[in-house]
């Protein structure tokens, strides 16, 4: 059987060009303590969770917006945390505290300092992606092309600069803040999966004036 090819360093330039990832399950959104109430016993009974945040985006020196929208998917379901209209109420410290259920993000250091700054807690089961592709040979860190490395899809960027505190949020913004979320899941599970069966082969790429050449792991 043939073994899965990823490479060190992926070629950004035919991202663009690969299949779409989208999120196909279930998006909610979250606005009141109460929702955030039945949003978080929800997921704290669920075995892995993707997250990730968004801040409106400043185009003005000096001003800086905090963070506006937490997002947490299963596999199935992403709720969407409007943090600018709730706040950072005790359901959700709690999920950001919990021990048990391992989170997956990315850069997920960063977003950890954003939320708080909102609200200071003890961060719970948190996983970092970025700890863990190097372990495999991957030397990108970004999600976009990680997606693109490990399954050939391309994970659209297009919403990120667009205002997370709005009214209501557009389809398209949910969309996307659900799809970034979902696909940590995703990323972590494979990386793992790479990890414990050695079903790849690194194609590794020193510069982009070097030939690719592939290592068998």
């Amino acid at each position: 059987m043939m073994k899965k090819l990823i490479y060190n360093k992926f070629d950004k330039t035919i991202i663009s060009s690969l299949p779409r990832a989208v999120f196909e399950g279930s998006i909610h959104v979250v606005i009141s303590r109460s929702q955030a109430e039945k949003a978080v016993d929800f997921l704290l009974t669920q075995p892995i969770l993707g997250v990730d945040t968004e801040t409106r985006p400043s185009f003005s020196r000096g001003r800086v917006y905090y963070v506006s929208l937490l997002q947490v998917s299963t596999h199935t379901t992403c709720f969407l945390f409007r943090l600018n209209m709730t706040g950072m109420t005790p359901a959700i410290i709690r999920l950001l505290e919990d021990t048990h259920i391992p989170k997956i993000g990315l850069s997920w250091h960063d977003d950890l300092n954003g939320l708080r700054k909102l609200h200071d807690f003890k961060p719970g089961n948190f996983i970092d992606i970025q700890d863990h592709v190097r372990e495999i040979g991957i030397e990108d860190l970004g999600l976009q092309k990680l997606y693109a490395n490990l399954f050939g899809q391309c994970i659209s960027k297009s919403q990120q600069l667009t205002n997370w505190e709005r009214d209501v949020l557009n389809d398209k913004q949910k969309l996307y803040a659900a799809t970034d979320a979902w696909a940590c899941i995703m990323l972590y599970e494979e990386l793992m999966r790479l990890k414990h069966t050695g079903d790849y082969e690194l194609i590794k790429k020193e510069s982009e004036d070097e030939t690719d050449t592939t290592q068998t792991r």
